[in-house]
């Protein structure tokens, strides 16, 4: 338990650093993308990761930082993607919003909004066929679920029974606007139930209570065949797009930050490895390491050049 609690605050603790380093930057004017941020959600995508294989299928939105670098684990070409560089993974085309990593198992993000949950449904009935024993994961905002494809895609992964995790990460927006104003329901998990698919529900900061939650998921998956649906809760620190915090009476409060910020994901694992009897300097230690990868990726992409211009006509399916 020792080594999870040590991968998982590592985790948690680049994805954190990473956009710290962005929000750092970024005034700069040299990262040409907007940043949708993940400061907040960490524990979500972090323990599901650590729960999952590393030849796992992982797809998610536009919210993509934590994604990738929880299934990763790779700085230099996430930065040099951000900067618009040749050295990124897509030759700096896809930047924040366009992030994947075919080769580690991120299949990749989408800007469209539930554009990714019908693809990895496809990929999990391809799973399925070739028998692989590979699992499929789709990360989507709760907006997503007022899209048809998500329903759609949900149907047809329960009839088929497809090895697949329906991931909702609901911090109550899409965009800026409630669930309230949105929903004219009270509780999603309630109607997918109906459905035949296990539910899982957790309102917790704690990446170690969501790895066990989707161990129990991938477990009970494997023996019923029915797939999966998360509805995990969470606060988005940061405004919907952008690197700074945004409050007002009529978005949210900041009464309501400060609260969910007293059980932050990274310090809430922090002190955990500290009562589970890590040494200060040893955190310390990673803390370094980590701070100096990120440090050397982000000098990298800085100087990193641009592609040519005949790269616009490469890669590109038209």
């Amino acid at each position: 338990m020792f080594d999870l609690n040590t991968e998982l605050y590592k985790k948690l603790y680049l994805i954190r650093t990473a956009e710290k380093k962005i929000q750092e930057y970024y005034p700069q004017d040299k990262m040409k993308t907007p940043m949708h941020m993940s400061m907040g959600e960490e524990a979500i995508v972090v323990g599901i990761c650590q729960a999952l294989k590393k030849e796992d299928h992982v797809f998610g939105s536009c919210r993509s930082h934590g994604l990738y670098l929880a299934k990763t684990g790779e700085t230099d070409q996430f930065f040099a993607e951000m900067y618009g560089k040749v050295t990124g993974g897509a030759k700096g085309k896809a930047g924040s919003m366009h992030l994947s990593a075919p080769e580690m198992g991120l299949m990749g993000v989408m800007a469209i909004v539930a554009g990714g949950i019908p693809v990895a449904v496809g990929v999990a009935f391809a799973n399925k066929r070739q028998k692989n024993n590979k699992i499929a994961a789709i990360f989507f905002g709760d907006g997503a679920i007022e899209e048809g494809c998500f329903w759609e895609s949900l149907n047809v992964a329960c009839l088929m029974k497809l090895p697949i995790l329906f991931i909702c990460e609901d911090n109550r927006f899409a965009k800026n606007t409630p669930d309230i104003k949105r929903h004219g329901y009270k509780n999603i998990s309630e109607i997918v139930s109906k459905f035949d698919c296990n539910v899982f529900e957790e309102e917790s900061t704690d990446a170690e209570v969501i790895y066990n939650l989707t161990r129990r998921a991938i477990d009970l998956m494997s023996a019923n065949g029915m797939p999966c649906f998360l509805h995990l809760r969470y606060y988005r620190y940061l405004e919907h797009v952008g690197v700074n915090e945004y409050f007002n009476e009529e978005y949210r409060l900041r009464e309501e930050f400060e609260k969910w910020k007293e059980k932050d994901p990274i310090d809430l694992q922090r002190k955990k490895l500290l009562v589970l009897g890590m040494a200060e300097d040893n955190i310390k230690k990673i803390e370094k390491e980590i701070d100096d990868k990120i440090g050397i990726s982000v000098d990298l992409a800085d100087k990193a050049p641009f592609a040519e211009i005949s790269e616009v006509y490469k890669d590109v399916f038209l």
